[in-house]
């Protein structure tokens, strides 16, 4: 029996150890934040519009996950459900499709920063797609924002890195 046991621990111990090695840090000079990547799977990809970002796929194909992130500055009293209703109005109505969120409120968020997560969908190119954002407050006058989307028959499969992903953000 005693022998049992410590197989079974030996073998929790090793999967603790390869589910450990497969996430990794992402940082670069010029972000304020540290992410942790849950699987190799996730890489980061360059978006160019007026500065240089960073964003993540999953995989080769954005409708696998694609992961955006942004920082914003706000009023001392704003909260994640103002950026929400915010983005809703000048930037998620515009997508084809979307199912308008009138009174949503935010799912609550612990993790390294705390905050909110709001879920919509819409379409693209036809397609029915997910999205979640997560409003993370750095401090009383910063939010970082994770805007994730995915093909919506994916988003289940997904839902655990992206909350990993949320939950990891930290200030350098």
């Amino acid at each position: 029996m005693r022998l049992f046991q410590l197989a079974l621990m030996l073998v929790v111990a090793l999967l603790e150890i390869n589910v450990g090695a497969q996430s990794r840090t992402y940082t670069k000079d010029g972000l304020d934040f540290v992410v942790e990547l849950p699987s190799p799977e996730w890489r980061a990809v360059s978006r160019v519009d007026v500065h240089d970002h960073i964003d993540f796929i999953h995989t080769d194909d954005s409708t696998n996950g694609y992961l955006r992130f942004r920082k914003r500055v706000v009023a001392v009293d704003e909260t994640a459900s103002d950026l929400f209703r915010y983005d809703q109005r000048w930037e998620l109505q515009a997508l084809p499709g979307y199912v308008f969120c009138g009174e949503c409120k935010p799912a609550e968020f612990q993790g390294q920063l705390p905050g909110g997560v709001f879920s919509y969908e819409y379409t693209s190119r036809g397609k029915a797609m997910a999205g979640r954002i997560y409003y993370l407050q750095m401090d009383k006058h910063t939010f970082c924002i994770l805007q994730f989307t995915v093909a919506r028959e994916k988003y289940e499969g997904l839902l655990e890195q992206m909350d990993f992903i949320a939950g990891s953000v930290r200030i350098k």
